[in-house]
């Protein structure tokens, strides 16, 4: 049966009818890619750090409004990720080693993840952050721990080695970084200041040759209205939250930190990547310390509720938060509950734990070296909720070791009491929640590769194009060229790299991103690497084409 003209014209007029309504509408927010991208990670976390969190705050979080999907966040050679090749994953695209920062995988084992090339291992690469620099965009780094740890280290720095602080402060400050808040100001100091740099360099003084304010208070920060800073606020980490508010006031809370930084990056008209860690509710984690957990979990939500305050109101920025990977196995219930647990009170569980005025580190300072019997039960009883302490306890505490560890031995105590269980003090394996918000947000399970490759996708460029601008390997560079080079290391603390070339001579310091042309030094896009283990040098393409435009 054929339809009539006037059924057909009817038919045509909806449609065109429905196609206008449908022009009018606003459109999805993910239709275009972002101008800017805020990456906010949580170090250590699972779901049941953030149930128990929420139940203690009494209301939703901030990240409940976000919640997308989930995470996958295996390494290169095991289910269970150090925070090393996590932040790889994140920063580059590539899943990697245990320890390894910014560099492909030595070896592969688990199925399904790709061996780098043959001579390609340990090889530096290029992540997010120096791609959206090489765009114009300004970028920056904010974590509660030492800026030069595994999380912001995997960022802004190439070494398969994620302890040698020293190494990656140098790299982070040659690295034309436009903000960095966080702790760890004592690896950019020479040991004669109260540093750790056994090789003389102070790299505060060259921070401030760059034009850098460098920042080391609260009120400071409050009060910065630059373009560019680096705020080192604590000579290693920073405090947990709960305890900075009483033990350390001159320090900034991660909200904070985060909104100056949004802040300050965001007077680029071309836009700003910035990432953000909640480092020590792994710490916490670590030391089975729910207390701490529950202190820094909370003061991260606030820095999500920043990013997505700034979001919405920008309609252009991408926000994703997520975790590296669980730690320690954190259970609501434990088995001397096994009989009660489905008849367990709420009040069990939260009473002890909002009773607690510090985290297990903030105990710590605290009790401090009166390790009498007295005054741990009155500071445990005052300031922990604890006032059932056992003799084995008592003598727990006495036996402690101060500072970060204690937490290790008083958080299980606190943890006992609140019906928190713990399966170990290491890392787990299992897949997290993913929050996203913004242009081209992903939805569904992704690897953690994935928020490398989604980051650079919604800023426009290319992770594999961003290597081959910062990542040219020197000796086959230099020889197309007709030039030759050698390892001085008269300075073992300074090497640097001849380049020689007839009559003509140019310095590349290692670990920097300077070249230095006769007695002109110029300021690369990149940094110059030593790669550890193989000894291959890698050097932005910019050196070269400056070099031959100098007559090389």
């Amino acid at each position: 049966m054929q339809s009539s003209p006037r059924a057909n014209n009817r038919f045509w007029l909806i449609l065109l009818v429905c196609s206008l309504l449908i022009a009018t509408l606003p459109q999805p927010v993910n239709a275009a890619p972002a101008k800017n991208v805020i990456l906010l990670m949580t170090d250590g976390t699972s779901a049941t750090h953030i149930t128990l969190t929420r139940w203690y705050k009494g209301a939703p979080l901030a990240l409940d409004s976000i919640l997308v999907g989930g995470l996958r966040t295996y390494s290169a050679e095991s289910i269970i990720t150090d925070s090393a090749p996590a932040a790889t994953a994140f920063a580059t695209g590539h899943k990697s080693n245990s320890k390894f920062i910014g560099v492909l995988p030595e070896k592969t084992t688990v199925p399904g993840v790709s061996a780098p090339a043959a001579g390609d291992e340990i090889k530096p690469i290029a992540t997010v952050l120096e791609g959206a620099r090489l765009m114009g965009k300004s970028v920056g780094l904010v974590a509660t721990s030492q800026v030069q740890h595994a999380s912001p280290a995997g960022f802004s720095a190439h070494t398969p080695f994620r302890d040698r602080y020293e190494l990656i402060a140098k790299q982070q400050v040659y690295g034309n970084i436009d903000v960095v808040f966080g702790g760890g100001r004592q690896y950019l100091l020479p040991k004669q200041q109260c540093g750790t740099r056994a090789d003389s360099l102070n790299l505060v003084e060259v921070l401030k040759q760059q034009g850098y304010p460098v920042l080391e208070t609260r009120d400071e920060l409050l009060k910065f209205n630059g373009k560019k800073a680096w705020g080192l606020f604590a000579p290693e980490a920073m405090m947990y939250d709960l305890d900075r508010q009483t033990l350390a006031p001159q320090e900034p809370s991660l909200a904070e930190m985060t909104a100056k930084a949004i802040e300050t990056l965001s007077k680029n008209e071309k836009g700003f990547f910035l990432f953000v860690e909640a480092s020590k509710v792994d710490w916490a984690a670590h030391a089975n310390d729910p207390t701490g957990v529950i202190s820094d979990l909370l003061a991260y939500d606030k820095a999500v509720e920043v990013a997505l305050e700034f979001a919405k109101n920008d309609r252009n920025t991408l926000v994703i938060a997520f975790a590296d990977h669980g730690t320690g196995g954190m259970s609501i219930g434990r088995k001397e509950f096994y009989k009660i647990y489905d008849k367990l009170p709420y009040e069990m569980v939260l009473n002890p734990l909002k009773q607690a005025a510090f985290t297990g580190e903030g105990m710590d300072r605290i009790i401090g070296a009166d390790r009498s019997e007295f005054n741990i039960r009155i500071q445990m009883l005052q300031n922990f909720a604890v006032a059932d302490l056992t003799a084995e306890e008592i003598a727990a505490i006495q036996k402690a070791p101060r500072k970060r560890a204690f937490a290790t031995v008083v958080g299980p105590i606190l943890s006992k009491r609140a019906a928190i269980g713990w399966i170990y003090t290491g890392h787990t394996g299992e897949d997290l929640f993913l929050y996203a918000f913004g242009p081209n947000k992903p939805t569904g399970l992704i690897e953690n590769t994935d928020i490398a490759k989604i980051t650079a996708q919604s800023l426009g460029f290319t992770l594999s194009d961003t290597s081959r601008q910062l990542f040219v390997d020197l000796a086959p560079a230099l020889a197309g060229i007709g030039a030759t080079f050698r390892l001085d290391l008269d300075d073992p603390n300074h090497p640097v790299l001849v380049l020689e070339k007839g009559l003509r001579r140019a310095r590349l310091p290692i670990d920097t991103n300077q070249l230095i042309i006769g007695t002109q030094a110029q300021s690369l896009p990149g940094l110059t690497i030593q790669a550890a283990k193989t000894g291959r040098i890698f050097a932005p393409q910019k050196a070269f084409d400056l070099l031959k435009a100098a007559g090389w």
